[in-house]
């Protein structure tokens, strides 16, 4: 007997990042939001988790064995809408990915609102979650920065040597809370600093990212790519000039220049047509400021046309998180970096039920143990023959600013 699922049009709802399933008061939800539009889920219908080389392929299947067990009735209709897999991808192959079909789905795109409930009750009901601060102290240990820097050295001297192009090599700290910690206030928290972010939370990963990896929508293909950042100062003017600066930098613009070249590269075969602007645009967000470039594309017409996890597939690891070419600085970062990535720098987003969707970079982020009471977060920085070993440690510094910020916050 197949399983009912409805999608209505939902009116008088507040904002999803407040929003709150009354029949799961303690549940932990599923989110993708930037803005006031996005998706938030609420309990849990399916999980799995999936790893290995045919990863996206094993999670196609299982998605696709799913929806063939649904009755559908979706009166709203376009992205979005009906069942949706929220799914998040280790940067390793051979660590686990989660797949999660939530019980309850709520999903805003401009004026428009909506719910998808799987199950035969009746509409579910919401309120209004307003998460409590809970004093806390974190206490942090992680990478030593003289260590850091010599791995960077050590990377500079490969790309000299012709050995590699670019690395992107990852930095974490370990975070021990005095009281658990809440991912809502975090998400809240993240959401409220970085509006013009994804703001994320599967499964303990909870970050803000600037990078959208890939978004499908009927055929069209976006990825914006992120390479060459520059740190804030907190005055406009001098932030004008930084920005100016950042433009011009023959460093940065090369960092860049391999992410949009293997972004392009990467889909170009499921494409009809792409445009990648020649030079990069620069994007500010609240402690710091990146290059940045959309690339599009027309998916090809065919009779089995790609779909979001082909795309993924082709895409995961971009230069923007890796480096180029993609398995000499894959192989670079094993001997290098020293510590497990996990969920970092993976796709992470949502697939519906016409294999569209939108899936950012797991950038900005960190993983919260199961104890709550444990989270390690994440910085990556670009390295190339002209990086400078204490530049970079400065960089990943910023970066590590907001969920820093947002867990001092807490």
């Amino acid at each position: 007997m197949k399983q009912k699922v409805r999608s209505e049009v939902l009116t008088g709802a507040p904002l999803l990042i407040d929003l709150n399933w009354k029949g799961e008061l303690q549940s932990e939800p599923l989110a993708w939001i930037k803005g006031e539009e996005g998706l938030i889920g609420f309990g849990e219908y399916a999980r799995i988790h999936v790893q290995g080389s045919e990863r996206f392929t094993l999670a196609r299947n299982w998605w696709q064995s799913k929806l063939r067990d649904f009755e559908i009735h979706n009166n709203v209709h376009g992205s979005g809408t009906g069942p949706i897999l929220f799914a998040s991808f280790s940067f390793d192959e051979n660590d686990p990915s989660y797949l999660v079909i939530p019980r309850v789905v709520v999903g805003r795109r401009g004026e428009r609102s909506w719910i998808t409930w799987i199950g035969d009750e009746t509409e579910p009901v919401f309120d209004r979650l307003e998460p409590k601060a809970m004093p806390t102290t974190i206490e942090w240990n992680g990478s030593n920065g003289d260590v850091w820097r010599e791995r960077v050295s050590d990377l500079i001297n490969r790309i000299k040597n012709g050995e590699v192009e670019k690395v992107v090599l990852a930095r974490s700290l370990d975070g021990h809370a005095s009281t658990p910690i809440d991912a809502r206030r975090i998400l809240k928290l993240l959401h409220q600093q970085y509006p013009t972010t994804w703001s994320f939370l599967h499964s303990g990963l909870i970050g803000a990212t600037p990078e959208l990896l890939v978004r499908l929508s009927k055929s069209m293909i976006t990825s914006r790519v992120l390479a060459g950042t520059i740190k804030r100062s907190g005055n406009d003017e001098r932030d004008l000039a930084l920005a100016a600066s950042l433009a011009r930098s023959s460093k940065d613009l090369e960092e860049h220049e391999y992410a949009v070249r293997s972004v392009a590269d990467a889909i170009s075969p499921i494409c009809s047509s792409i445009n990648a602007p020649e030079s990069p645009f620069v994007l500010h967000l609240a402690n710091v400021m990146h290059l940045a470039t959309d690339v599009t594309g027309v998916l090809n017409d065919s009779a089995n046309p790609p779909d979001i996890l082909d795309a993924l597939e082709r895409l995961h690891p971009s230069a923007a998180v890796c480096g180029t070419p993609r398995d000499r600085a894959q192989a670079a970062i094993e001997e290098v970096e020293g510590a497990m990535r996990g969920r970092y720098a993976g796709p992470v987003g949502w697939i519906d039920i016409r294999m569209d969707g939108e899936f950012g970079i797991a950038l900005r982020c960190g993983q919260i143990d199961e104890s709550k009471r444990k989270i390690r977060i994440y910085a990556g920085c670009g390295i190339v023959a002209g990086s400078d070993p204490s530049d970079e440690y400065a960089e990943s510094e910023a970066k590590l600013l907001p969920m820093r910020s947002a867990l001092a916050a807490h």
